[in-house]
């Protein structure tokens, strides 16, 4: 991580680690469970080098580190029962979507443009939908969400939150970028499938074939995940032309063009 500038954000009083590197609009970009690995440290290296500036905020795990098999034991355990974030049907929304609205504020405030793109992926894929409460945030993209885990047609978000949120966005005009793969235990059809109840044909849910997928992952993804689920990071096929590789280049044309920008 030697190459981001680490900083202490501090949002309502409450602190946390923010990696920041690049330059112009802010992008968001929210770790996968269990942590800011070295392929969500890839994936903000690409959004950097394609014209942003990416604040990548520490939520769990060892920043920096490989995922592990063993990190269901301690690092999902603990955050399934932190009080900041709502991992099972019925919580709502996960209270830590607050201090990442004020983080994007604060991003916007610093690198300016039109607003801020917001990337989840996995345990926080959902967040960048919740995060576009905040008027800030223009170009959310929604990465296999697993929450709630119990619920596979459920979505990790109150029903207040919703409603306002699927008003933002037609009144606004938002759009809404999602991926997948097809056999996806954790992000199922049918939680596509309630996005699409939600909020219309403002949500672009595209699907991968589980066969693309890397069949080499981290040995978290291997023994825990147990199926092709993150498109952009571990499952990833670091080739030209590939599925997965075509779907990091759509994100970033996304958020280019939501963001007021040319990217390659």
């Amino acid at each position: 991580m030697d190459d981001f500038s680490r900083r202490a954000v501090s949002v309502d009083d409450v602190d946390k680690t923010v990696y920041v590197a690049g330059s112009g609009p802010a992008v968001i970009l929210m770790p996968e469970m269990p942590g800011i690995s070295p392929d969500v440290a890839r994936f903000a290296r690409w959004v950097r080098d394609a014209g942003f500036s990416v604040y990548l905020p520490s939520l769990f795990g060892v920043d920096g580190a490989y995922p592990l098999a063993g990190a269901r034991e301690t690092v999902v355990r603990r955050a399934c029962v932190s009080a900041e974030f709502r991992a099972f049907a019925g919580g709502g929304t996960s209270p830590v979507v607050t201090w990442l609205r004020g983080l994007a504020r604060l991003a916007h405030a610093e690198r300016g443009g039109p607003g801020v793109g917001a990337v989840g992926l996995c345990f926080t894929g959902n967040f960048a939908l919740t995060m576009a409460l905040e008027p800030a945030v223009i170009a959310p993209v929604v990465n296999h969400p697993s929450l709630p885990l119990d619920d596979p047609g459920g979505l990790e978000i109150s029903d207040e939150d919703a409603a306002a949120v699927a008003e933002r966005v037609a009144r606004e005009g938002l759009k809404v970028l999602a991926y997948r793969f097809d056999n996806d235990r954790w992000c199922t059809g049918q939680r596509f499938a309630a996005y699409r109840a939600l909020l219309g044909d403002a949500f672009d849910g595209r699907v991968l074939k589980a066969e693309t997928a890397n069949t080499n992952p981290p040995p978290f993804f291997r023994d825990v995940v147990g199926c092709a689920h993150s498109v952009v990071t571990a499952h990833l096929v670091d080739q030209d032309g590939h599925p997965t590789m075509q779907a990091r280049n759509e994100i970033i044309a996304f958020l280019a063009e939501r963001l007021g920008m040319w990217a390659e």
